[in-house]
């Protein structure tokens, strides 16, 4: 498996990922099961809070791995505080992970239940200089963690992103993606779990403190279906569709999840 070419498909996916990447056999993996049975809620973890600037959104991509949209973060203008973090956290990108089919492709799952898709905004701590700096250091990240359910009620939040799918529908294809505010991602409750791990991406460096919201927000199946639709090939070769791009759930080793919530 070469350096460059980790994936989800059987030579090269999440079981083959410590070949390469060692750290993805740490202690502090993610993602993981929550089991509302052995989570702690805490009194301490307090509400958090976002601030975003709709003009910091730039472009959104396809990587053949996923489907991002990329922030300016130059300086504090998105940030994320509160909850369990200390200082603000700088927004630098968000992006999803979902499966072949409605029934699954969260990466994290709560008392067996998957969800259909997960998003993930990046957040990363900017009194360790730069965005590299960051993934060597515990609390180096902070992920929102979001869940997408199929209902029968979509909310309109994901239309937009899912607007620009026709524009970027093979690896490496690039849109401008700009006044965005991706606290409309949010659902009405801000209740969340939280616990140490890691990006669920090689290298999978352990720098992230996970806010894992309880409530999802809804899409329909029409919207996943269209998600479904990207290329992880490039322009030019066979379509192969964009699924399935989840990592399987990682030993909790010891950790504790706490919860804002009773």
């Amino acid at each position: 498996m070469a350096q460059s070419v980790w994936g989800y498909d059987s030579d090269n996916g999440p079981e083959h990922w410590h070949e390469n990447y060692p750290m993805a056999k740490g202690d502090k993996q993610s993602p993981i099961e929550i089991n509302s049975k052995d989570v702690r809620h805490d009194n301490s973890l307090g509400p958090w809070h976002a601030s975003y600037d709709p003009g910091a959104a730039k472009t959104i991509l396809n990587n053949g791995r996923t489907c991002r949209v990329v922030f300016d973060d130059m300086f504090d203008r998105s940030v994320l505080r509160g909850g369990p973090l200390t200082g603000a956290y700088r927004l630098r990108q968000l992006h999803l992970h979902w499966g072949s089919s409605d029934d699954h492709g969260s990466e994290h799952v709560i008392d067996g239940v998957k969800y259909a898709a997960e998003l993930h905004m990046v957040h990363w701590n900017p009194k360790h200089g730069n965005f590299a700096g960051a993934l060597k250091q515990p609390d180096g990240v902070a992920v929102v963690g979001i869940f997408l359910k199929v209902g029968k009620n979509p909310k309109p939040e994901m239309k937009r992103i899912l607007e620009e799918i026709d524009n970027i529908k093979t690896k490496g294809k690039e849109a401008p993606f700009q006044h965005f505010d991706p606290s409309i991602l949010f659902p009405k409750s801000r209740d969340y779990w939280t616990y140490h791990g890691s990006f669920t991406t090689p290298p999978c460096e352990e720098c992230i403190t996970w806010i894992l919201l309880r409530e999802p927000i809804e899409v329909s199946s029409d919207q996943m279906a269209k998600l479904r639709t990207l290329s992880k090939s490039g322009e030019n070769e066979p379509v192969k569709p964009l699924v399935d791009n989840w990592r399987p759930l990682q030993p909790l080793k010891g950790r504790i999840v706490r919860a804002s919530f009773k």
